[in-house]
């Protein structure tokens, strides 16, 4: 079998409003999400989809062009079923664009696992469990709107939400506080600053208060590069520290262990560059005793089912996970929705990923928003 050509579709996904407003974290506001879709063809007829995600604005037509000008020309002729070879091909022609390889990549599994009959998670070793269980981003808002959104969440069937801080002290405190009284004690409450505090003395200063609130992590608290001040804030305080940003590729989770920084990692299949590296990733910080949990940019239907595949394959997925993207969205771009129910994620049935675009909605999100 050989890949015969390599197609690329820009999307603009609509996002889910909370509050009745446009969704926002220390990210920034995001009214849509601006995708790219991957169609890898074969002559055998069999065609792999993949999805480029970013939570970052703009980066959708971005990948498309670093896929058209410098990655698809290394698999045109090549056996898709060399997943390995050609990831390693993609690395040595251009640095970085982990998203725009990892969509690739998950076309080249989807071929594969469709000839094979089989699905992408037996690709990856076998199922190790049989769903992932999931965490719920609760978004900026003022803290009484936040405590009601997390509450309905928790009702949901949702067993973990997770605060986006940063707003500033005294919203992130109360926000934090009307929260775990609005989800009560058997609901798990992380945090996640998405990098906006400065200093370790400024992350400290709502780390400590919010302590009292029986907090199970706080995700990426500093920017991404300060890993010696991430390393003295896991010393300072006593809520465990996660690293989101900070670890794109298998040589930044070695630099997390290496410098001690963090006591869980969140690996993203985008971030990773794709299946292969986001498995390095999960085995690094297995081998340095650290869990891992898998995160969301948040993508469309397409990557969250290859984000569930990955996520009942890998061994070291020690905490509920962000593998529920597609609800962050109006509506989906699969023929058939994914399983998502009761604080769950379920793999889909069938070879490959086991989904289908459907293109109607395709061809609808291919307008940028006015």
């Amino acid at each position: 079998m050989k890949i015969t050509k390599v197609r690329t579709i820009v999307i603009y996904g609509p996002r889910r409003k909370a509050y009745g407003r446009t969704y926002a974290s220390g990210l920034g506001p995001r009214t849509y999400s601006e995708h790219c879709i991957v169609l890898i063809d074969t002559d055998a007829e069999i065609t792999g989809i993949g999805e480029v995600a970013s939570c970052f604005a703009r980066r959708g037509r971005i990948y498309e062009a670093e896929i058209e000008q410098l990655l698809a020309p290394v698999l045109i002729g090549e056996d898709p079923y060399r997943i390995a070879h050609l990831a390693a091909r993609m690395n040595a022609v251009f640095e970085g664009s982990e998203p725009a390889k990892a969509g690739l990549e998950m076309a080249l599994f989807d071929i594969v696992g469709k000839d094979l009959g089989t699905p992408v998670y037996n690709l990856l070793g076998g199922m190790v469990r049989e769903r992932v269980g999931l965490s719920y981003s609760i978004p900026y808002g003022g803290p009484g709107e936040m405590a009601a959104f997390a509450a309905e969440k928790a009702r949901a069937g949702f067993r973990t939400v997770k605060v986006k801080v940063g707003q500033d002290r005294k919203t992130d405190i109360e926000a934090v506080r009307l929260i775990r009284e609005a989800v009560g004690p058997d609901v798990i409450v992380r945090v996640d600053a998405n990098m906006r505090w400065r200093t370790v003395a400024e992350a400290m200063q709502v780390i400590q208060a919010i302590q009292p609130y029986d907090i199970e992590l706080v995700e990426q608290p500093l920017p991404p590069r300060e890993l010696d001040a991430l390393a003295e804030l896991r010393r300072r305080v006593s809520i465990p520290i996660m690293a989101d940003e900070s670890v794109w590729t298998p040589r930044d989770a070695l630099e997390v262990v290496r410098r001690g920084a963090v006591d869980i990692v969140n690996v993203y299949l985008m971030e990773s560059g794709g299946f292969l590296a986001a498995a390095r990733n999960f085995g690094i910080c297995e081998t340095a005793g650290i869990p891992c949990i898998i995160g969301s940019m948040p993508e469309m239907g397409l990557a969250t089912a290859a984000q569930i595949h990955l996520g009942v394959a890998m061994t070291n997925l020690g905490l509920d996970s962000d593998c529920c993207g597609v609800l962050y969205h109006e509506e989906d771009l699969l023929t058939r929705p994914l399983k998502i129910e009761g604080g769950f994620s379920y793999p889909p049935v069938g070879p490959g990923l086991g989904v289908e675009l459907d293109m109607k909605v395709v061809e609808r999100w291919k307008k940028p928003p006015a």
